[in-house]
C-alpha cells in the first residue's frame, strides 16, 4: 500500500487506537497478528497478518465497518475505486520457522 506524502503522523494516528469495532472483526474473522509497517523514505506500507483461515481474512473487506475505515482512510492513501488501499501481493523469497 502507499501513503499520499505528508499523511505518515496522521496514518499512525488513526491507528493508535484502532477503532474497537474493527478490532473485534480482524479478531473475529480469524487474525491472529497484524502489523503494518511504513518505510518513511519511499511511503510504501508493509502489512504483515497472520491468520487462521484465508476464506475469513478475504470476508472482513464485505463488513460495514471495514467499508467505514476505508471511507476513513481514503484521503491519507492511494484507494482504489470502492476506497480500498490499492496493495500488491509480494511474492516470498524466504521462510524459516522453528517447528515446536
Amino acid at each position: 500500500m502507499k501513503l499520499l506524502d505528508g499523511n505518515a503522523e496522521e496514518y499512525k494516528k488513526r491507528h493508535n487506537p484502532i477503532w474497537l469495532e474493527l478490532k473485534e472483526v480482524l479478531l473475529n474473522h480469524g487474525v491472529i497478528r497484524y502489523s503494518i509497517f511504513l518505510d518513511k523514505d519511499t511511503n510504501d506500507l508493509f502489512g504483515y497478518a497472520e491468520i487462521e483461515d484465508q476464506k475469513k481474512w478475504e470476508e472482513i473487506a464485505n463488513t460495514d465497518v471495514c467499508r467505514k475505515w476505508w471511507d476513513y482512510m481514503a484521503p491519507l492513501m492511494e484507494v482504489n475505486a470502492d476506497k480500498s488501499p490499492v496493495s500488491i501481493d509480494l511474492m516470498e523469497v524466504f521462510h524459516i520457522e522453528k517447528n515446536n
